[in-house]
């Protein structure tokens, strides 16, 4: 097979991934090998392909090429989230250009709408994953919108009604005037905002002209205040009891209240009681039975309720109502003033709280076996830093807010008759056969009963996912569910370790009797440069569809694994891509080279390779023992290092220098095939984190018959390493660079061969490596010697001394002079280093045994090189 000039990526990515779908590569059926199973985090159907996806799927297939080569059956998962909130913006924006307004539509109506927006663009994020190499089962694609999917969640529903789980209520809420619906507390994102405090002054209904001052950084909602409250304590104020005050502007007279909820420190002293737009006013209305008014409409204007500036935007009041303060004489004061505002995680609009009558899941009971069984280690969070954080949310949850005020997403199964019963069945159907049971009477009359107009929060859906893909609903006890359930590994962010993971752990438990997975496996955020989120609104995100295009899907998937340890967040920077790029290049120049050894290859071929094939044997098998150990660790982003460097530095750079034929020499049968053995072994390793071209250049080495492919290659068993022929692999390394160095330093041209002479008591080890040391360095003689060589030039390696013999006049004798001189200071200073170190008493008394030893091997290894150098530097 001839190999183009360069590798092109474009088209080799189409090839092969529809070569591997094509073979079934990606399917998975239970059999009896064990099962490797992960659910994809399922992105959002509004949703297209971003750096977070590229770090979150790459992770995952990586975790399932690798188990399908270590012989366990293998099966992701695919799928996406309807996401309710999200794709019902899309739809009305798309509606909006096409000059409709949601409201002039039926629910029927505007659904049809969203399925048809779904079938167009809700595939785009998966067709992108095919982009990225991702090995899924396709064929097993879900969506929690589907019929089977949506019984499920109907079924679950009911199920936690009847067991009291589920019931509706009034509580505060958590109001997104821009979505118009409802979210749960972990929906909202609290920041850090400039804001203004403003002081406003209550007339106190008395004889005399007495006020009693507020400070509230939200004074349009002065118009829904039904009380003023203070401490019990505060001396300040002891003269009001039993006294009534004026709310400014519309002059509603409201009771001045004592609790010692009161902070007596913060602004006056004195808190304005607004019983429909804070839960903690809430909470004191409820205890000192204070009038409730609602300020606000579901938009964010003002309602009639608040008698002054009805149907205007809540913000622009906010600027407003401070002029008519000041007219009326009630203004005090503003000052600039930082507080945490909470903010929509779908919309980003500021959330008001709420008084509403919603859907609510009691999760308390729930929580328990999802919360032990993470402290317990049963399912292992990696890292485990984040025990703690998932310890707070789940052992501090609250009742969790289920319903949405929104048409798009899973229509709550609850019936209402006339006169305001509900009925909670799957269906409507099973709804009727409740009310016939119960109202026999009225049920004859055939009377229409009204199912509840909300949806379900998106999270009530994907708690089931690892379940319900396998079909637990249909039936919990099928082969597939048995067999893939619970699922190997989790891959997702930590910002939804309790939106979804936990929640998956509570679902699990309680429909399951069983974890939903063994391990979470979190990533960290990808920032830019500068440590920002990548994100498109901040506009630092790529087009990942671009940069796959520019530099290949392999490179792009090198550039976020390269740096991106567990947990942790990565800081990507664009030359990653261009590293992996080169990388992609250095291999397919390496595979040229070797290919253009295979027409020179001749039986009965003397080879002086033997210890260079050898150590690199070696070399792959420790390097394969340690990558087996940090995959196992999921320490991915140092197993991808270990690999980068064992094929760009160990490979490519020094063995195939060592093994090269010289020119018009013919290559020895035996170095060639071990050589293509050694480089297939490599693209193995590295397979699971660039695929397309380990792949290509896998079949570019040998001819291979139907289904002899990479991706299904079986790891070979764990070989024993010899550490003495890597360290003298490394020894040789280092001598080889020593010598060039010294002659890149004296000017000694490449063509000019020189002797080499060597004072060592290890002259087994050079006779071995005799052949190759004296090709790198051009040498034309080495030989062994005992006394300094005068007029040579003088190195050492380790505690061997060479003396280097060249044409006197190419030798630069002030500059070797002045180099060992400098490695002569370093020395001593890092021997007076260790010195310091072992002559503390409190580290020797402390430190391990094994940590003193190396520090004493060091100290002998220093004074050895220091000798060294002295004695060639008296030569000079």
């Amino acid at each position: 097979m001839e190999l183009s000039k360069n590798f092109q990526h474009g088209e080799a990515e189409q090839r092969w991934y529809e070569h591997w779908e094509r073979s079934g590569y990606f399917k998975s059926v239970p059999d009896e090998r064990p099962p490797y199973s992960i659910v994809i985090p399922p992105p959002n159907v509004t949703g297209v392909l971003h750096m977070g996806h590229a770090l979150n799927n790459t992770i995952q297939d990586i975790l399932i090429r690798r188990a399908k080569m270590e012989g366990f059956n293998t099966c992701w998962v695919p799928g996406t989230d309807h996401a309710s909130i999200a794709t019902e913006a899309k739809v009305v924006g798309m509606l909006r250009e096409k000059g409709i307004d949601k409201k002039s539509l039926s629910r029927d109506e505007f659904l049809k709408y969203a399925w048809e927006w779904k079938e167009k663009y809700g595939g785009i994020i998966l067709q992108q994953l095919r982009k990225l190499g991702c090995s899924l089962d396709w064929d097993r694609t879900n969506f929690t919108m589907n019929d089977e999917y949506y019984a499920a969640v109907m079924r679950v529903f009911v199920e936690l009604y009847n067991k009291g789980y589920i019931y509706r209520g009034v509580k505060m809420i958590n109001w997104d005037p821009k979505a118009k619906t409802a979210l749960s507390d972990e929906e909202v994102i609290y920041k850090q905002t400039n804001s203004k405090l403003v002081y406003v002054r209550y007339k106190i209904d008395s004889d005399k002209e007495e006020y009693i001052t507020i400070a509230t950084v939200r004074p349009e909602t002065i118009l829904g205040d039904t009380a003023v409250c203070v401490h019990p304590e505060d001396e300040r104020y002891t003269h009001l009891k039993g006294k009534f005050c004026f709310v400014p502007l519309v002059n509603r007279r409201v009771p001045i209240i004592f609790d010692d909820y009161i902070d007596k420190e913060f602004g006056t002293g004195a808190l304005k009681v607004t019983p429909a737009h804070d839960i903690n006013d809430y909470n004191l209305g409820l205890k000192h039975n204070l009038q409730v008014i609602d300020t606000l409409n579901d938009d964010g204007t003002m309602s009639e309720a608040a008698q002054l500036y009805i149907g205007e935007d809540r913000f622009a009041v906010r600027k407003k109502i401070l002029a008519d303060l000041e007219a009326a004489g009630n203004l005090v004061k503003v000052e600039d003033y930082s507080n945490q505002v909470g903010f929509s995680e779908r919309t980003d609009a500021v959330i008001e709280p709420k008084l509403s009558v919603q859907w609510w899941c009691d999760v308390e009971q729930l929580a328990k076996p999802a919360l032990e069984n993470v402290l317990n280690d049963n399912i292992e969070l990696i890292p485990a830093k984040f025990k703690n954080l998932y310890r707070h949310w789940v052992g501090n949850i609250k009742d969790w807010c289920i319903s949405r005020q929104l048409w798009w997403g899973q229509r709550i199964p609850a019936w209402y008759d006339s006169e305001g019963a509900i009925y909670v069945a799957t269906d409507a159907a099973g709804a009727h056969e409740q009310y016939k049971a119960k109202k026999p009477e009225l049920a004859a009359k055939q009377p229409e009963l009204r199912q509840d107009e909300d949806v379900l929060d998106t999270w009530f859906s994907s708690w089931l996912w690892p379940m319900q893909v396998f079909g637990w609903n249909k039936d919990p006890n099928n082969a597939e569910l048995k067999y893939y359930y619970p699922t190997s590994t989790l891959v997702t962010g930590f910002d939804i370790i309790f939106f979804w993971v936990a929640r998956m752990a509570m679902a699990g438990f309680e429909f399951m009797d069983e974890k939903p997975f063994n391990k979470v496996y979190f990533t960290g955020m990808v920032r830019d440069k500068e440590g920002k989120k990548m994100s498109k609104q901040f506009g630092n995100s790529p087009d990942l569809l671009n940069l796959i295009e520019q530099f290949g899907a392999d490179a792009l998937r090198f550039s976020v694994m390269i740096s991106a340890p567990a947990g942790n967040d990565l800081l990507y920077d664009e030359s990653s891509l261009e590293q992996g790029r080169n990388f992609s290049n250095k291999m397919w120049n390496a595979t040229k080279l070797v290919k253009m050894w295979e027409s020179r290859i001749a039986d009965g071929v003397e080879s002086n390779a033997g210890f260079a094939i050898d150590w690199m044997e070696h070399r792959l098998a420790d390097a394969s023992a340690e990558v087996a150990d940090l995959m196992k660790d999921f320490r991915l982003s140092e197993a991808l290092k270990t690999i980068y460097s064992l094929i760009w530095n160990d490979f490519c750079s020094w063995y195939l220098e060592w093994i090269k034929p010289a020119q018009d020499q013919p290559m020895s049968r035996d170095v060639y095939d071990r050589t293509i053995n050694i480089y297939e072994s490599l693209l193995q390793l590295l397979h699971p984190y660039m695929p397309f071209i380990t792949e290509e250049i896998f079949h570019s080495l040998r001819e291979r018959k139907e289904g002899d492919d990479l991706i299904v290659k079986q790891l070979p068993t764990t070989k024993s390493v010899d550490k003495g022929i890597l360290k003298d692999g490394a020894l040789l390394q280092e001598l080889i660079t020593a010598v060039r160095d010294t002659r890149n330093k004296n000017q000694l041209k490449p063509k000019e061969t020189i002797k080499l002479w060597i004072d060592t008591a290890q002259q087994d080890f050079y006779k071995k490596v005799e052949p190759i040391l004296a090709r790198q360095v051009n040498a034309e003689q080495i030989g062994f010697t005992a006394e300094p060589k005068q007029g040579s030039i003088a190195i050492v390696v380790q505690t061997d001394k060479l003396y280097i013999e060249a044409d006197a006049a190419n030798v630069n004798t002030g500059a070797q002079k002045e180099q060992m001189q400098k490695e002569l200071d370093y020395l001593k200073g890092f021997l007076g280093s260790i010195d310091k170190k072992l002559g503390n008493e409190r580290f020797v008394q402390n430190a391990k045994p094994e940590v003193i030893e190396i520090e004493r091997k060091k100290q002998a290894d220093a004074l050895a090189k220091i000798k060294a150098i002295e004695e060639s530097l008296s030569l000079l």
